[in-house]
């Protein structure tokens, strides 16, 4: 690496990536704002990965690649950190992408606002094979609070972060315990200090692809991922734990449930979730009634016509 402070520090995570780097990392280069570097981490990985970076690497001495053994996300982010030389951290996954001005953009944000320790902005919603899916993210973007970090993620994805430096001196990286809901502890970390604002800009900039993964023993991953959350804001956040935690699981619950549906998983899976988020707490009904109401419909709809189907289906076997 040079010795030369860039303003940036891009750090993008990548393990067995190599068929999606290469347009992530076009779109850095593609950035208006050109005072930055980026540092691509190998989580170990055992595809052309580092074949695929050393190529970039030939014309562009922006670019850095930094080795691991395969030890996750948490840890490879972390280790981005500490090998960044810029004054503000943008995180990037090796399969999403930026728009052209997003560093730009973000950068104006931070110099209207002091206070503000973590910029994002709202997420176009890309499907498996990086094709428009026509959603945007639709968030809250200003005025959050800790109630609000305990449940549900507004920024969507890291990909979404520019983070000034200092925010991880004061709060620390990365949890290299978790692999699900890391990025929603630390923010709720951040916002628990009461020093640091976390703030949207109202437009997309940020191109992210969902996730291929659509096994429902990942959603329940997922859930044990945000009660270590919990187990965690339970030591710096006492209180807020004590006063929120039974709507925030429901809100978590409820999420999980949709994005049961979405990916068509079975119908049970949708609707345990759903049922146990209204055990935590009813008042969910209420809480964004629509989408609330909506998603019990589905979950509980899915789970009528697949017994319908099943039915039909023994019924014409005992036929034949």
């Amino acid at each position: 690496m040079t010795n030369i402070k860039p303003m940036v520090s891009v750090i993008i995570p990548a393990y067995n990536a190599a068929q999606f780097l290469p347009a992530a990392i076009a779109s850095v280069q593609e950035q208006t704002f050109s005072d930055w570097e980026l540092l691509i981490i190998n989580d170990g990985s055992t595809d052309d990965t580092v074949a695929v970076v050393r190529q970039y690497q030939e014309t562009d001495n922006c670019i850095h690649l930094i080795h691991q053994l395969n030890r996750g996300v948490s840890t490879a982010r972390n280790l981005g950190i500490e090998k960044s030389k810029g004054q503000i951290i943008a995180f990037l996954d090796a399969d999403d992408q930026w728009l052209p001005d997003k560093l730009q953009q973000h950068l104006q944000h931070f110099q209207s606002n002091s206070r503000l320790g973590v910029s994002f902005a709202q997420v176009e919603i890309l499907t498996q094979t990086g094709e428009p899916t026509g959603q945007v993210s639709s968030s809250r973007l200003t005025d959050l609070k800790p109630k609000y970090l305990l449940s549900e993620n507004p920024t969507t994805t890291t990909s979404n972060w520019v983070v000034r430096k200092e925010v991880f001196s004061q709060v620390g990286g990365f949890s290299p315990d978790m692999s699900y809901s890391e990025d929603l502890e630390w923010l709720l970390r951040v916002i628990c200090t009461g020093d640091w604002e976390i703030a949207g800009i109202n437009q997309v900039l940020t191109r992210y692809r969902t996730s291929s993964a659509g096994l429902s023993s990942n959603l329940y991953r997922m859930e044990t991922g945000w009660n270590q959350l919990v187990e965690k804001a339970k030591v710096y956040a006492p209180q807020l734990v004590e006063n929120h935690f039974a709507l925030a699981q429901a809100l978590h619950l409820r999420y999980l449930a949709r994005r049961a549906f979405r990916l068509k998983l079975p119908a049970a899976v949708g609707v345990d979730f759903m049922s146990r988020a209204l055990v935590s707490d009813w008042r969910l009904l209420f809480h964004q009634p629509r989408r609330s109401l909506l998603t019990l419909v589905a979950v509980f709809g899915s789970l009528v016509m697949e017994k319908i189907f099943f039915s039909r289906r023994d019924a014409k076997k005992e036929i034949n």
